[in-house]
């Protein structure tokens, strides 16, 4: 056996420096010479500081403000705060002309469906026209959209309305009703801005894309439901309070033979199949987009029209009969800024506030994206934020960006958000002079134009590509849509907050861990699960880690890593020359890691020791490095146990597998 010695120990000797050089850039020199560098040591004060500049700042805000005079600086900051000040000096008749054309195309639009929102928040018909007076206005000098257009919209109305009735009986205690509405308009202002102020804007993405889209179908359902009342003409006091589907079926039904108008039902079902052709038009063919945005204003004038001169409403036809001449009264005395309603106003504000930030940002991204300019969130929470608070002060409740009157806007070639101030200013002359008129508008066409536009609300194409691409937020999206379609809004507005933040945890509590392999003639290291292709490499485990490690999953780090162990050592039982005897951890995907996952490496390796096998890390990041070295767990294992590649750390055990038969 002596005898064979030296040349075993040459022959072993040659493979381990070819299996280095494999992964080696430096022609035959070891793994080592590409240590992983230890990154320098930052003071407390500058490591707090990038943090913070990082999580709140990483837009770079400041940016346009290096290198200024400070009279510069000054301008600068006027602008970030009233964009209407930068914009507006570029802006001339071509954009003028593009703008009146889309406001007044808008405007038509939102006219009729703000007489209808006002009913879904239990309020006065002239209140839904008060919120596309002021607010409009207040955005156009704030905003930093240029398609957005600003309004009560449905999903909103009918949270706001659900919420404040759960507290005030809109019939009998009217007065105190609005009160609430006005000071939960001031809190959600209070909340969008302040969010926006203190670049908070990140937390309304914890709601998730497919809990929106489950939120919003619910709620769409709920609102097309009690528009059945007016759509049927229901008396009030036969119809219920509830909003679930099974309820207001059931009060549907349950009057059928006596409740029942059916000149109400064949001007509402007219109208409706009007509305719907209209809209099957201009999605058609672009251009007539301006067929479905005029139907509703059409709608009111032709269905008015015909009551007044049939006098329908003599038999039972239900009218608006009034709304209030003028434009918006002050509402600052009205406000609850003290008393039980205070709170009241306060939690109702901060969700309403929430949707509407949610249901904003969303459009206003959509159409950035879609003209190629660049979105300021923060500001736009802080323009957001200001109008409703202004508007809570001028009889307006919470407003927002509609996409349905967005997705006119754009279409109708906006430029800028004058198109809002034009809306604004035609809604000023219906106040003015054109609200008598709409006395005998039957409550059947505004439930019809309701109907219509939220109708697009349900969105099963997103819904079906949610469950192709991730079954969790399928669940999400339909426990979000069932919470609100057969019990209430705030149930599912909290399922879908619910099952979002435990998407998060789920994913931050488990993350995904994979084995990995050789891919055939490269040095390059995969998933096997990926590629079936991909060869483990005897006497040696691979495995990485998707996540950071910290107190939150560092036990089921280490728990799930020492499962693959025993997972693979059970396979290999018995056959000496392919034992585990090394453990690499790929760690370029751990992009930190806390006190607690060093704490569970530590046990692991322990854990490692005990059965023989030695733990080797590969291609750790800045931050993990340098913690790793803090903490002496690298000197514990050994620095020349830790490499900048997968390829690196196999070439390291690759030979002492081999000489240890």
């Amino acid at each position: 056996m002596s005898s064979m010695g030296p040349p075993a120990d040459e022959n072993l000797e040659i493979k381990q420096v070819d299996l280095r050089s494999m992964s080696s850039s430096s022609h035959g020199q070891a793994p080592q010479a590409h240590k992983v560098a230890i990154p320098p040591r930052q003071n407390l004060f500058n490591e707090f500081k990038d943090t913070i500049k990082e999580t709140l700042f990483a837009d770079d805000p400041l940016r346009p403000f290096k290198d200024q005079t400070k009279s510069k600086k000054l301008i600068l900051g006027i602008e970030a705060i009233f964009p209407i000040l930068n914009w507006g000096r570029s802006y001339n008749l071509k954009k003028f002309k593009g703008d009146i054309i889309s406001g007044l195309t808008i405007a038509s639009l939102c006219i009729p469906q703000d007489i209808g929102y006002a009913k879904l928040a239990n309020l006065p018909p002239q209140y839904g026209l008060y919120s596309s007076f002021v607010p409009p206005l207040i955005y156009a000098v704030m905003g930093s959209s240029r398609d957005i257009a600003i309004g009560p919209v449905a999903v909103v109305s009918l949270l706001l309305g659900t919420l404040l009735s759960n507290e005030i009986d809109p019939k009998t205690h009217a007065e105190e009703y609005r009160r609430l509405a006005f000071t939960a308009t001031f809190f959600a202002g209070i909340t969008q801005a302040t969010l926006g102020i203190l670049r908070l804007g990140f937390l309304i993405d914890f709601l998730s894309h497919a809990a929106i889209v489950g939120f919003m179908g619910g709620a769409a359902i709920t609102i097309a439901l009690q528009q059945l009342k007016g759509f049927l003409g229901i008396k009030t006091t036969q119809f219920t309070k509830n909003t679930d589907i099974v309820s207001v079926l059931h009060s549907v039904f349950s009057t059928a033979h006596h409740g029942w108008n059916w000149q109400t039902i064949v001007i509402g079902a007219s109208f409706l199949g009007f509305l719907l052709f209209a809209k099957y038009i201009g999605k058609k063919n672009t251009r007539f987009f301006w067929v479905p945005a005029i139907a509703p204003l059409i709608s009111v004038i032709l269905s008015t029209f015909f009551v007044y001169i049939t006098r329908a409403d003599k038999q039972g036809v239900e009218i608006v009969r009034k709304i209030e001449r003028g434009i918006n009264p002050s509402s600052v005395k009205e406000l609850y800024l003290s008393g039980e309603y205070l709170g009241k106003a306060f939690k109702i504000g901060i969700v309403a506030g929430m949707i509407a930030l949610t249901e904003a940002t969303a459009i206003g991204r959509t159409f950035a994206s879609m003209k190629d300019y660049q979105l300021d969130g923060n500001k736009e929470m802080v323009a957001l934020g200001a109008m409703n608070v202004v508007g809570s002060m001028t009889s307006c409740y919470v407003a927002t960006g509609s996409f349905s009157r967005s997705a006119v806007n754009y279409m109708a070639g906006c430029q800028t958000a004058v198109s809002n101030i034009v809306m604004s200013a035609v809604v000023f002359l219906t106040l003015e002079f054109i609200t008598p008129l709409f006395k005998y508008t039957p409550n059947a066409i505004l439930a019809a134009i309701i109907i219509s536009a939220v109708i697009n609300l349900v969105d099963y194409e997103a819904a079906i590509l949610i469950w192709k691409i991730d079954k969790i937020d399928f669940i999400a999206c339909m426990g979000a849509f069932l919470g609100v379609v057969f019990h209430s809004v705030e149930i599912g507005l909290l399922i879908a907050v619910s099952i979002s933040f435990a998407k998060i945890l789920l994913q931050v509590t488990r993350p995904r861990t994979a084995i990995l392999g050789k891919i055939p003639r490269t040095t390059v290291y995969r998933n096997i699960q990926q590629y079936p292709e991909a060869s483990k490499v005897p006497g040696v485990l691979i495995v990485r880690v998707d996540s950071a490690i910290y107190f939150s999953n560092s036990n089921y780090v280490k728990e799930r890593t020492l499962r693959w162990l025993m997972d693979e050592e059970e396979k290999v039982k018995g056959d000496y020359r392919t034992k585990i005897q090394f453990l690499i951890v790929e760690m370029s995907p751990v992009t930190d890691i806390d006190t607690s996952g060093i704490q569970a490496f530590e046990e692991l390796h322990r854990s490692l020791e005990k059965k023989g096998v030695e733990l080797v890390l590969a291609n750790p990041g800045p931050a993990v490095t340098d913690k790793l070295y803090a903490s002496k767990f690298a000197n514990r294992i050994g620095e020349d146990k830790i490499f900048l590649t997968v390829a690196e750390a196999v070439a390291y055990c690759s030979p002492k597998v081999v000489e240890d038969p």
